[in-house]
């Protein structure tokens, strides 16, 4: 059985976000994504797979379809299949998301 913590997916980079893999089956994967202020996901859309983001620390606007809102520690959304998605750290702190995809999009 593989244990992990998710205190130990805290790397941040000045570049661009940093994505984290924690685990990843041919069926799902699970991301930490950790945002510096300023940095975002770009809107996108995955055809097939629903994701799902938990927010670990800090504060991010997130938007799903046309409905955008803020979320902090402990709340998260889920951005169903064929739904544009975007995330973006507006604030002067560091964001870290645990991000779920299925079915694994590397996989098909």
């Amino acid at each position: 059985m593989r244990v992990v913590s998710l205190a130990d997916f805290h790397e941040f980079r000045q570049d661009k976000m940093a994505k984290h893999n924690v685990f990843q089956t041919p069926r799902f994967f699970c991301d930490v994504y950790c945002l510096e202020p300023g940095q975002e996901q770009k809107g996108h859309v995955h055809t097939d797979q629903d994701k799902v983001y938990f927010v670990l620390e800090g504060h991010g606007t997130f938007r799903v379809g046309q409905q955008e809102q803020v979320l902090g520690p402990g709340q998260g959304t889920l951005a169903p299949a064929g739904e544009e998605h975007s995330v973006v750290n507006h604030s002067g702190a560091r964001l870290r998301l645990l991000v779920f995809m299925a079915p694994n999009p590397t996989s098909q």
